[in-house]
């Protein structure tokens, strides 16, 4: 919107200049005002939009997956409902097509125009990262047509189509990404590269792990390959050191995390009972986790509680010992938003993670354990939890005794598929809700899989009582603009947010 208001300024004071407009025009000549912005002055706000995409939207699917649920009872998203009218939950899709969209082909335009075959690459690997994760949220996207110009009415193509691309991003990617000739330097891409500060290794191993994912989420299909997981996985990450996490300076709302106080996006959410039950030792044994304290946070009595889906906080009355508190760790009877530094990833200069190491190790583990390959998952799994207790801050003897405790599996034969998803929904708690959705759906919802999670009683009134599955696309563009390209698969339709996706069906 600012640039349109800016182009509109100008062409009215070009309308009213006393000089000629060849004159006025010579300021095109002026370096200090260039016409086409670079790659490394793109890049940083490219980034900054693929965490807004996933942080506003976590604010939603947090709910579906019941990391967090909201303080009023029967909320829509609780209820695995939608807000009718309304962008919520829309906004994976004004990142892909709107925030990062066109600013993509800019780079690789003038990145292929200068040689720079890295600001290409990681181009390249941003879409595909991009079109895997919208997708998993939406399902049917524009794909064939989008971006094309001059068109006002845009067809959405199927799921399948879309994992394609992914690939094919990928591969070409790695193509570029591996090239040393022409523009390519380090120091150039780590003008714009706030998270690899120009490492293009770093930037290939992020392009594998958007590879394993989007193989790994074929676990429902005859065509799903372990090995070829297994394979990316081994290619990307190797340690924490290779996270991808967006970092921010932490200063004021303008610079700050967006799970952190000072922005105070997260007032009215607090943790669940499941994830409580996850740590305190509920589900794994009765011995509590050493992540329980650093992760969430105790009520002013001291006990760690969580707020039921739907049922809403009925703790919250001032100076009762039993509330819930906020989860950066105030309580709400304590002051105003800012007045403690926060916790775990609750904190203003936190770095946003979009794909960790823990994060695909558990998916080698998982991969490894349908292929059969007890020890491989065993060793996956084992890596997975050290890596996220490192994340979180564990010290290391307390990670031992927890490691060697009737918490955890201590043999490959003890190993089940339900250690290996709830672990890896304690790593992706929060940051990762959207990952942790694909797997809920990749389950079914299954409690035998993910011990103690129950759909809620009260669905919303549009589900005749199925659960979701899928995100409808944003409304401010497609509920408005292009409505009747939604009816070819149903996206009209009131229950069109619990339509299967294509990668959860056999």
């Amino acid at each position: 919107m600012k640039h349109k208001l800016f182009i509109t300024g100008l062409l009215m004071s070009m309308l009213i200049l006393p000089t000629s407009c060849d004159d006025y025009l010579d300021i095109n000549d002026d370096p200090s005002l260039p016409q086409v912005a670079e790659g490394f002055t793109i890049l940083p706000p490219v980034l900054y939009n693929m965490v807004r995409g996933e942080s506003f939207d976590d604010r939603y699917i947090g709910m579906y997956v019941q990391n967090w649920a909201r303080t009023t009872a029967n909320y829509q998203f609780d209820q695995h409902g939608y807000l009718p009218g309304s962008d919520a939950a829309g906004e994976k899709w004004r990142q892909h097509y709107w925030a990062i969209g066109k600013n993509i082909d800019l780079i690789i335009e003038q990145g292929a125009a200068k040689e720079q075959w890295d600001y290409v690459g990681v181009a390249k690997a941003i879409r595909a990262w991009s079109w895997q994760t919208s997708t998993d949220v939406y399902g049917e996207m524009i794909l064939t047509q989008a971006w094309e110009p001059n068109r006002y009415v845009f067809d959405f193509d199927d799921q399948q189509p879309i994992f394609d691309e992914v690939v094919r991003l990928c591969q070409d990617a790695l193509t570029d990404l591996n090239r040393t000739d022409g523009g390519v330097n380090q120091a150039s891409l780590g003008r714009g590269d706030l998270v690899y500060d120009g490492d293009r290794s770093k930037w290939i191993k992020f392009v594998y792990s958007t590879l394993a994912r989007n193989a790994h989420r074929l676990t429902n299909k005859a065509s799903y390959d372990p090995d070829k997981v297994i394979e990316y996985v081994d290619k990307s990450f190797t340690s924490n050191a290779d996270n991808f996490g967006v970092p921010h300076a932490g200063n004021s709302s303008a610079d700050g995390n967006f799970f952190g106080p000072t922005r105070n996006n997260l007032a009215v959410f607090r943790q669940t009972p499941f994830i409580v039950s996850l740590l305190d030792g509920t589900v794994f044994n009765g011995v509590p986790d050493p992540r329980l304290p650093l992760m969430l946070s105790a009520s002013p009595d001291g006990v760690y509680r969580g707020c039921t889906p739907t049922v809403g906080d009925t703790t919250n009355t001032t100076g009762n010992p039993r509330r819930i508190p906020l989860l950066w760790g105030t309580s709400p009877a304590v002051g105003a938003a800012g007045s403690q530094p926060g916790k775990y990833i609750f904190k203003d200069a936190a770095d946003h993670p979009i794909v960790t190491y823990s994060e695909l190790q558990f998916i080698k583990a998982e991969a490894a354990f349908i292929k059969g390959n007890k020890q491989m998952a065993f060793t996956a799994f084992k890596n997975a939890v050290r890596a996220h207790m490192d994340f979180a801050g564990v010290a290391m003897a307390d990670q031992d005794a927890f490691m060697n405790s009737a918490g955890m599996p201590q043999t490959e034969n003890d190993l089940t598929l339900s250690d290996i998803m709830l672990q890896k929904y304690i790593a992706l708690w929060v940051h990762g809700a959207l990952e942790t959705w694909v797997d809920l759906r990749r389950y079914h919802y299954d409690s035998q899989v993910y011990t103690g999670f129950t759909i809620p009683a009260t669905l919303y009134l549009d589900n005749n009582g199925k659960p979701v599955y899928r995100c409808r696309p944003r409304y401010n563009s497609e509920y408005v603009w292009n409505r009747q390209s939604l009816d070819r698969f149903g996206g009209n339709n009131p229950d069109y947010h619990t339509y299967e996706m294509w990668f959860t069906k056999p």
